[in-house]
């Protein structure tokens, strides 16, 4: 049995970029079923075809502000189950922060991170089947944030690198690999963690994704 490509919508005012990404993903193995360059064209592009992904670029014309996030709001809402991956030139937590707390099928990448192809196309293919990925430069700010109600605060040096590779969408597996040790001392790790931030102990991604966003309502 032939496994049916994830279909795709593609928003990106830069016909260049977009152009670039629609290539890439198709020879990726991906099907793009429609491109759009502003938020209008995506959220009727997403109710002719219902993709499985929509890549959005945050900032869209014409006031080049969060047209993008707003077009994904409302695909969320409307069809619950089509992934969001956004797409940022520069970290931008506060506008995200309500569809990242969806935690599931939902994505955010700096537009930096297109270029290192592997990743990327790993990102993508993530939300496709139902996961979540929040990009290390995001999470890096929200490492190196200081608050005096920091929910990251009571962390061990360690935590905050396992925190980080949670947020990258890595699996146990994957984070023990990273950092050389066991595959139970991570599981260990990421207890304390979820229990630090008073967050249920579940491997479920949700909250995971939490994990690392639960302190934006703090900034």
């Amino acid at each position: 049995m032939v496994e049916r490509r994830a279909r795709l919508a593609l928003a990106e005012d830069d016909v260049l970029l977009r152009a670039g990404l629609a290539s890439l993903l198709e020879r990726s193995g991906f099907e793009i079923v429609a491109q759009a360059g502003d938020g209008e064209e995506l959220i009727a592009a997403v109710r002719a075809h219902q993709p499985d992904v929509a890549i959005v670029d945050i900032r869209m014309p014409p006031a080049y502000e969060t047209e993008g996030l707003d077009a994904a709001q409302i695909i969320r809402a409307e069809f619950p189950a089509i992934g969001i991956l956004l797409l940022s030139a520069h970290v931008e937590v506060e506008q995200a922060t309500e569809l990242l707390a969806a935690g599931q099928r939902v994505g955010y990448l700096l537009k930096s991170r297109v270029t290192e192809v592997s990743e990327f196309i790993e990102t993508v293919e993530r939300i496709a089947q139902g996961g979540s990925v929040v990009d290390p430069g995001l999470v890096q700010e929200l490492l190196t944030a200081r608050h005096k109600d920091d929910p990251l605060e009571g962390l061990t040096e360690r935590e905050r690198e396992v925190l980080a590779l949670m947020a990258e969408g890595r699996s146990n597996a994957g984070i023990a690999n990273r950092l050389w040790i066991t595959e139970g001392t991570v599981e260990k790790h990421v207890r304390s963690i979820l229990a630090r931030m008073q967050l249920p102990e579940t491997e479920d991604d949700h909250r995971r994704v939490l994990a690392v966003i639960t302190f934006l309502d703090n900034r």
